[in-house]
């Protein structure tokens, strides 16, 4: 039976916020957990803040959780040797994850530095991942009071989180260079774990994205580079692009000219 200590002057964890949003606790655990959040003003508010995250991407993928899983896709991944995994990640998510896996299974990454729009509509694992990124920053990059999680002057608290979350060692890439300065960043859900959302502003509020995460098996780059994929088919266009098993999508409403060299900045600083 969970059970929480009752002491007003324990402040809530995020791991009692997480058990407590993905219904883990029992009655007596829950209440426990409620009157305590009740003087734990910045818990309460980042418990709302991922309430609000999970209830609008459940919203934008509702259609794709409903629908039922192709018999194509689970034969698929039983030819791949993952069938287990993933037959589980896609019960959990209805489909969505194995696209995603399927597609960067296959070995999605290519070569080079310019790239098609073409390879989305051979890719539905690419395109998957760059509508999540595309409709994480059409949510999340007009809000004027909370736009991310965690601001600009916790940098270093920002990237330890993050890099602790999604299991590996992040750097956040600089673009004052190319006029945009830091806002922040924020935790995200994705299809294959936990996603991390760097937020950029300019001079003129205009916002940019960088979203990431990583990808089902070891990807690795082949040795020849990485290759930017363009992507207008979504709220917003992006770069993409996949280098050792992380993907990364650049996403904000600027001209492609302009996409491709914010996302050249980023690639050059990872």
């Amino acid at each position: 039976m969970n059970t929480m200590d009752t002491r007003p002057d324990q402040t809530v964890s995020e791991e009692e916020l997480h058990a407590l949003l993905d219904g883990q606790l029992d009655a007596l655990g829950r209440a426990a957990l409620e009157v305590r959040l009740a003087l734990d003003p910045a818990a309460t508010a980042t418990l709302q803040a991922w309430q609000r995250q999970r209830t609008a991407l459940r919203g934008l993928h509702r259609q794709v959780l409903e629908e039922t899983i192709p018999a194509s896709l689970l034969a698929a991944a039983g030819r791949a040797g993952q069938a287990h995994q993933q037959v589980q990640q896609w019960w959990r998510w209805g489909g969505m994850a194995a696209g995603l896996a399927l597609a960067f299974g296959l070995g999605w990454l290519m070569h080079g530095q310019s790239g098609s729009d073409s390879t989305l509509a051979r890719a539905p694992a690419a395109r998957e991942f760059v509508h999540q990124a595309a409709w994480a920053h059409a949510v999340y990059a007009p809000e004027v009071r909370h736009p991310v999680e965690v601001g600009s002057a916790q940098e270093e608290h920002l990237v330890q989180w993050l890099s602790k979350r999604l299991g590996r060692p992040l750097k956040l890439p600089k673009l004052n260079g190319q006029g945009f300065d830091l806002v922040g960043g924020r935790l995200l859900p994705g299809s294959d774990g936990a996603r991390a959302q760097f937020m950029y502003q300019n001079a003129r509020g205009e916002r940019v994205t960088l979203y990431l995460g990583s990808t089902p098996g070891e990807i690795g780059d082949g040795g020849a580079g990485t290759e930017f994929r363009y992507s207008a088919d979504g709220p917003v266009p992006g770069f993409y692009w996949v280098e050792e098993g992380f993907a990364y999508a650049l996403s904000g409403a600027l001209s492609r000219e302009q996409l491709l060299q914010l996302a050249q900045a980023v690639y050059h600083q990872l």
